[in-house]
């Protein structure tokens, strides 16, 4: 039963990446209508391959949403079948980013219709009435934005980073290419200016936030607005769920804990949201001038991520 407490009007916008962002917004769609749900979407792990724009954290998104996501993997579609990529592989093609048959179709659809004039924005709505979603998914910029590591192996994007070398090479600075120059929506800047709250998902905030951060005029929208940002640790105990958020934040120079994630995001979230496990650092945070709340954060659980969602709107 969808339960919308009395505090909450229409729509709460959510700055999102990939796993974090999807299991979230997942749990939110359980406590409030998804009519009322905006995930702001990073766009800089986008990347061209085989000729086709691929777009993963939108994709995790809208598949997650769908109730499609392959949950043995943690991304791409479940019943997926590799024929395409074992034959190319076979041939001797670039075959180290792997694209099953079904999502294939999702890269295919997605690069005919921009060749055909339309945006990212109109493509990811196209792709959310197709598969039934009815949270709202916006890319931050219909512009080409693009992480990339200084790394021990040199400059990396973000895929070879991530995936190629599975993030195990040390890294010495992230830079997001084109986020200055990147428009922000139309879309995007109504929605994180008007909507009733901003929440900030547990995604990795290095590579997953921060370049929403980066596109002109974010920053300045959440500082205007600090009481109503509320952010989601993704650091639990000193370590991330999944991922490399915890070595990032400390090759980066911050403390790996929540106090470290709150560090790194500065003055633009006024509450706080930790796991149980770390409730020895709220008054470290209230001292900082935050609100905390402190529940669990592990979403492994229809149970926990309910108490989630229901911190986050309280």
């Amino acid at each position: 039963m969808i339960v919308r407490p009395p505090s909450v009007s229409r729509v709460i916008s959510v700055l999102s990446g990939g796993v974090g962002a999807a299991r979230l917004l997942r749990a939110l769609s359980a406590v409030v209508a998804p009519e009322e749900l905006t995930a702001i979407v990073n766009v800089a792990d986008d990347l061209e391959l085989h000729g086709l724009t691929i777009c993963p954290d939108l994709d995790t998104i809208t598949y997650t949403l769908a109730g499609e996501n392959n949950d043995v993997l943690g991304w791409g579609l479940k019943d997926e079948t590799w024929r395409v990529m074992d034959e190319l592989r076979r041939l001797g093609g670039e075959a180290w980013f792997r694209l099953g048959d079904r999502d294939l179709a999702t890269h295919l659809y997605r690069t005919q219709r921009l060749r055909e004039g339309a945006t990212k924005t109109n493509v990811t709505r196209e792709l959310c009435e197709k598969l039934g979603v009815a949270v709202t998914l916006l890319p931050v910029s219909d512009d080409p934005v693009a992480t990339v590591f200084e790394t021990q192996l040199g400059t990396l994007s973000f895929q070879e980073y991530f995936v190629r070398h599975h993030h195990d090479v040390a890294v010495t600075a992230i830079h997001v290419r084109g986020a200055s120059e990147a428009r922000l929506t139309d879309e995007a800047r109504r929605s994180l200016g008007e909507s009733a709250r901003v929440v900030i998902a547990p995604s990795n905030p290095l590579i997953s936030i921060d370049p929403i951060l980066q596109v002109s005029g974010v920053r300045t929208l959440l500082a205007a607005r600090r009481e109503d940002v509320v952010g989601v640790s993704p650091i639990i105990a000193g370590a991330a769920l999944k991922g490399p958020a915890d070595r990032l934040l400390g090759e980066m120079g911050y403390d790996v804990s929540c106090v470290g994630v709150a560090d790194f995001y500065d003055d633009l979230v006024g509450t706080w949201i930790i796991d149980e496990r770390d409730a020895e650092h709220a008054d470290t945070l209230r001292a900082r001038g935050h609100r905390v709340l402190v529940t669990t954060t592990i979403m492994a659980e229809a149970a926990s991520a309910r108490r989630l969602a229901q911190a986050v709107l309280s």
